[in-house]
């Protein structure tokens, strides 16, 4: 991380944080004593190379047990189908994921921002999929437009208690899923040729734009999508 990008003494939380698993994993991270960090769900050990962070495994879906490990984390300064297919319980599934997690997670942080006067950033990873229209993934975009909608609402909600809110809208990221997904050469062929930059992006191409937008480099920038697509959306 370049120096001017320092969070040093600040407090993190971090949800989704299993490398594309349907963001079910919620992580924190930050100032406080080991085990600051409670739940009723398993919890892993600090790690030995970054001994600043604890991980949570919890299913975002459900919100008690949400309540229970963000809230005791302290406060935060920093959060397919075709569509004749889809079925009640896909959409509900995705809109508890993709959308109800995100705006309860946030609820908790920001009341505990704004309980004690802390300024801050959230962050929310939408998808290229919140600005145009893919094939069978008629609830995927649905969720992700909303998600894109939620954070400006947000922001202007929270703004006044100096809390900024943007997204950042990834194209296919390689993770380790993302590699699985996208190894057909036919498949991704079909995604790469409506990129101008001619590539998927890397996992550092995301990291680097949270934390632009969680540092005092875009203290100005709120309410906005930063997309991360390689011109997918302007091609």
């Amino acid at each position: 991380m370049e120096p001017h990008l320092s969070f040093r003494g600040r407090r993190a939380l971090v949800t989704g944080a299993g490398k594309g698993d349907r963001g079910r994993r919620a992580g924190g991270g930050g100032r406080g004593p080991p085990g600051s960090l409670a739940a009723s769900r398993p919890r892993r050990p600090p790690s030995p190379q970054c001994p600043g962070i604890e991980t949570l495994c919890l299913d975002l879906a459900d919100w008690e047990a949400v309540e229970a490990a963000v809230g005791a984390a302290g406060a935060v300064e920093l959060l397919l189908q075709s569509f004749l297919e889809v079925t009640r319980s896909a959409l509900q599934r995705s809109l508890d994921v993709n959308f109800g997690a995100v705006l309860h997670v946030s609820q908790i942080v920001a009341r505990q921002m704004i309980a004690q006067g802390l300024p801050g950033a959230i962050v929310n990873v939408s998808s290229q999929a919140s600005k145009r229209a893919l094939r069978d993934h008629a609830v995927y975009c649905s969720t992700k437009s909303a998600l894109d909608m939620l954070s400006k609402v947000m922001a202007m909600e929270l703004g006044p208690h100096k809390i900024r809110v943007n997204t950042v809208n990834p194209t296919v990221v390689m993770t380790d899923m993302g590699r699985i997904n996208w190894s057909d050469p036919q498949k991704s062929a079909a995604m790469i040729n409506r990129i101008p930059l001619g590539k998927f992006a890397e996992v550092d191409d995301v990291v680097n734009s949270i934390l632009f937008l969680l540092s005092d480099k875009s203290a100005m920038t709120t309410g906005s999508s930063l997309m991360i697509d390689g011109g997918f959306v302007v091609s």
